[in-house]
């Protein structure tokens, strides 16, 4: 008998082995270090004959297990990490189990509950669904959203000027425009990947004191372009301090110019789950195309984004992806003709566990909760000795950094600072900056963290600190 046969006859004794392992490492998160230094294994040679499931669950237990980070865990405030929920923990391991490759209908009912799992979202974030509202589809994340989102614009750029952008090339685009005050690096790097060029966007000015784009700046600019095709990338939740723009104002302006709003929400599309902030989101609901993450605030799994339009056509002939084998008569959405990828994996599974699980009221207390323990941070730091905050605390992210002497200096000495706070295990953070100040990022999104979880991290802060004082170099 082969080693993969013998191993699916005892697949529940494995399974069981999987279940502890992963169980002890949960158990274990409140005392492993919460991010790890070791950034290696012992090299390992690929052997002729395996040595099993069983052998090599004992080989991760021992040899990588004890070196993970514990980003699932409370304290890991780096980028913008969500953790899992047992429901999304359970949606992960049924989709792995499962393996449906759903972007073709006819075969399984994967394609109806992808379908059936983007209007929940929709509903969540308070979007009109379908025909004459949003569709769209899962991402591996906001990266890949993004490069449908642009997609989507590039070819409705093509429109304009008469050209099939996705047929013939971007050689014959121009007479096009795009606007922007503080777009993400992703979307970035998805008008590289689509050849509209990363640095190919006129930079709008900003409100004094915020990363927010200043309207009256965008309408200049609008006004001053003799563009036929105009874009507006705006941001809900700008990924520094959680700023977000006026987005209501800014589609105003976009009606007014026959301009395309293309809204990055990647975590501040999730402020709309609360009546609290979802007025911060107000007008995103009038965007062409939105882009966001479950794997960040909806804590599920890595990897998960979503991408959603007003523009089915557009994704649908951008990303159209024909072969006779492809062919189907089900009604059920062709999801290979609006993603990147080919093969997919059941991302919308775990999400739906989730969606079901806790309803709209768990995602509303989850978003809530971590916005109100990031207020709770930045009061600390607000009157704590050596610290000051760089930005207000508007959503679930808190900028700050030391004290640490006149500018120069100081922003040079953030990242000893910040590697001297991780170096205590009790918090993971990242770098920030706002108005040329470089700073520490915190960024509360894990459904684990409670108030004990704060006054932790405040005791990190003053740990770090101390300690680089004691070294002389502060």
């Amino acid at each position: 008998m082969s080693v993969m046969h013998r191993d699916y006859a005892e697949l529940p004794a494995i399974l069981e082995e999987a279940r502890r392992i992963a169980v002890s490492f949960h158990e274990d998160i409140a005392a492993r270090p919460v991010a790890s230094p070791v950034t290696a294994i012992a090299a390992q040679t690929l052997p002729d004959r395996g040595i099993g499931s069983m052998a090599a669950l004992q080989r991760f237990e021992n040899d990588v297990a004890p070196h993970l980070n514990a980003s699932v865990g409370p304290r890991y405030l780096g980028y913008v990490t969500g953790g899992s929920t047992a429901a999304a923990i359970a949606g992960d391991w049924l989709t792995g189990a499962v393996d449906q490759n759903p972007p073709s209908p006819g075969d399984s009912v994967a394609p109806a509950l992808i379908h059936e799992t983007v209007g929940m979202l929709a509903d969540l974030f308070g979007l009109p669904f379908g025909e004459g509202g949003f569709d769209g589809t899962f991402t591996s994340g906001a990266l890949a959203a993004n490069v449908l989102g642009a997609s989507c614009y590039r070819e409705w750029i093509g429109r304009k000027a008469n050209l099939d952008v996705t047929h013939d090339g971007v050689m014959g685009l121009s007479g096009f425009e795009v606007f922007a005050a503080s777009p993400h690096a992703t979307m970035l790097k998805a008008q590289g990947l689509i050849g509209m060029g990363r640095q190919t966007y006129t930079s709008v000015g900003r409100l004094d004191g915020r990363e927010a784009m200043d309207v009256d700046a965008l309408a200049a600019a609008l006004s001053a372009s003799d563009a036929k095709a105009k874009v507006v990338i705006a941001s809900a939740g700008i990924v520094s301090t959680g700023d977000f723009e006026d987005l209501n104002a800014i589609a105003d302006l976009c009606e007014a110019h026959g301009a395309w709003l293309h809204v990055d929400g990647a975590f501040g599309l999730f402020a709309r789950s609360s009546p609290r902030f979802a007025g911060l989101a107000a007008g995103i609901e009038r965007a062409d195309s939105i882009t966001t993450d479950c794997h960040k605030w909806l804590n599920v799994p890595y990897d998960c984004g979503l991408f959603l339009t007003r523009h089915l056509d557009l994704l649908e002939d951008t990303m159209r992806l024909t072969a006779p084998y492809l062919e189907t008569d089900d009604p059920a959405p062709s999801y290979i003709n609006r993603s990147i990828e080919s093969s997919q994996r059941f991302r919308a599974l775990p999400v739906w566990m989730t969606l079901l699980a806790y309803g709209r009221n768990g995602v509303r207390e989850m978003v809530e909760r971590t916005c109100d323990l990031a207020a709770a941070l930045g009061d600390r730091i607000d009157v704590m000795e050596g610290y000051e905050l760089l930005a207000p605390v508007r959503l679930n992210i808190v900028l700050f950094r030391g004290v640490l002497g006149d500018d120069a200096v100081s922003n040079a000495r953030q990242k000893v600072l910040m590697e001297a706070i991780n170096a205590t295990g009790k918090v993971f953070l990242t770098p920030g900056l706002f108005d040329g100040k470089h700073g520490i990022r915190a960024a509360f999104s894990n459904w684990m963290t409670t108030a004990p979880d704060v006054e932790i991290v405040a005791d990190a802060l003053k740990d770090g600190r101390a300690a680089l004082m004691q070294k002389g170099a502060a």
